[in-house]
Order: C-alpha cells, then sequence, then structure tokens
C-alpha cells in the first residue's frame, strides 16, 4: 500500500510541473518571448493544452471573469495539493 502512495503522490507531483509549464509557456507566448510557428514549440504547447485543459476548464467556467487574469492553474494546484495530503493523511490513520 505504501508503494500506491508513493506513486499517487508522485503523479500529483508531475501533474503540478505540467501545470506550471504549462503557464509559463503561456506567458512566454503572450509575450512574443517564444514563437507558436516553432514545430516544437507548437508541438509542447499542444501536448500541455491537452493535458491540462480538461483539469482547468470546468474550474474556469465556475470563476467569474477576472480582466484576462487566469487563476485556474492556482486553484487546480492548490486542488491537487489537498487532496495529496488528504490521501496521506488518511493512508497514515488507516495504517496506524
Amino acid at each position: 500500500m505504501n508503494a500506491l502512495l508513493w506513486l499517487f503522490n508522485t503523479v500529483i507531483q508531475l501533474y503540478i510541473y505540467v501545470l506550471v509549464a504549462s503557464a509559463v509557456l503561456s506567458w512566454l507566448v503572450a509575450f512574443n518571448v517564444v514563437n507558436v510557428r516553432n514545430p516544437i514549440v507548437s508541438q509542447i504547447g499542444e501536448f500541455l493544452y491537452r493535458v491540462t485543459e480538461p483539469l482547468l476548464r470546468p474550474i474556469r467556467n465556475l470563476l467569474p471573469n477576472l480582466g484576462g487574469v487566469d487563476i485556474s492553474p492556482i486553484i487546480l494546484i492548490l486542488l491537487l495539493l489537498f487532496v495529496q495530503k488528504l490521501i496521506t493523511d488518511l493512508y497514515i490513520q488507516l495504517a496506524f
């Protein structure tokens, strides 16, 4: 059971890194630091979009319009950290 908890925590941490990478790439594209016409940048952006958008879209639908500021990745990261802590605490309580 300890291995499953480790795998669960690792998957959540990797997804958080992907969320941060997606947010950073969106800033770089918005400020014209990277060119989306570059095939590699385009593929990375498409991958990050496809991986993060299914969980970000419902959060974006619930949030009011904040004038172009997207805080949905922050909310999702906080939710993922909460779930990670919750599962870890439940495991510790059940194990001991």
